[in-house]
């Protein structure tokens, strides 16, 4: 089995590409040992020195680092992990509770319904080309609010990808937007 890695903009973050799924649907993300409890694939590599988050997608896992370990030394062992655990057939997840995919509600406002399609076919591909992801958390008077996820959580960049990027094209399709702001975990 080969695994091959990715830069992503955030430098505290690689992407880790095994060649096979990983999520059968959706995204999770771990924050910390404690959360990952329903992944001995999360557990396991939250036991390496240095990683701070986990976060699985379709096909990757997003590991990001604190900022006094050194890639070359984690990625060795991070890599390991990873293939022992495929080749062995373990289950990335023993319970499936992603937050995952935006729920659509038939009580949501159109507004709320343009926003989460937008995010979904437009804003959720190209994220998650960077190893990460963005969940809808909430819509108030023209204000937009979404959580990063994965490599776009902390990410230098990342104010600039929902300023410019993320609240231009919705404020663009919808004109009731004013503003997208960030929620923290």
């Amino acid at each position: 089995m080969f695994v091959q890695t990715e830069p992503t903009p955030n430098p505290a973050t690689l992407k880790f590409l095994p060649g096979r799924e990983v999520m059968k649907e959706g995204t999770i993300f771990y924050q910390n040992q404690d959360s990952a409890v329903n992944s001995p694939l999360a557990q396991n590599l939250f036991s390496i020195k240095g990683v701070e988050s986990v976060f699985f997608g379709s096909d990757f896992i997003t590991i990001t680092k604190a900022d006094v370990n050194e890639w070359t030394l984690m990625k060795p062992a991070i890599l390991g992990c990873i293939i022992e655990h495929f080749t062995m057939n373990k289950p990335v997840i023993s319970e499936q509770v992603p937050r995952t995919e935006h729920s659509y509600d038939e009580n949501d406002s159109d507004v709320v319904k343009k926003i989460k399609e937008l995010l979904d076919t437009k804003v959720r591909p190209a994220v998650a080309m960077d190893g990460g992801d963005i969940i809808f958390n909430n819509y108030n008077e023209g204000v937009v609010f979404l959580q990063m996820q994965g490599a776009c959580q902390g990410c230098p960049s990342s104010t600039a990808t929902l300023k410019m990027g993320i609240e231009n094209m919705l404020k663009h399709y919808i004109p009731e937007i004013r503003e997208v702001r960030p929620v923290e975990a």
